[in-house]
């Protein structure tokens, strides 16, 4: 598959996203494109992010998560040097 396809492919699922507009609709798309180990990881990443924000080390936030500490650095990178998705999400969930 070319770069191009992959990109517009890419968009549109991020589009489908922004079209929902319930929770419940939320739900029922993630549960019909993820699996639920795929749902499990996204959201465990999303634990990660709010546990490093509120400053938690990588052994409580390892305990509680179950998350690998190649996975808490990973995310920790990306909080620090990423495009500041999770820092723009975490801001609106509070």
């Amino acid at each position: 598959m070319s770069k191009e396809k992959e990109k517009a492919m890419t968009k549109q699922l991020y589009e489908a996203m922004l079209s929902l507009e319930t929770l419940e609709e939320c739900e029922n798309f993630m549960h019909d494109i993820c699996t639920v180990a795929e749902i499990h990881a996204i959201s465990q990443r999303l634990e990660v992010a709010k546990l490093l924000e509120e400053g938690h080390t990588y052994e409580e936030i390892e305990k509680r998560t179950g998350a690998s500490t190649a996975t808490i650095s990973r995310i920790k990178r990306y909080l620090n040097h990423g495009k500041d998705g999770y820092k723009i999400v975490l801001a609106r969930m509070k």
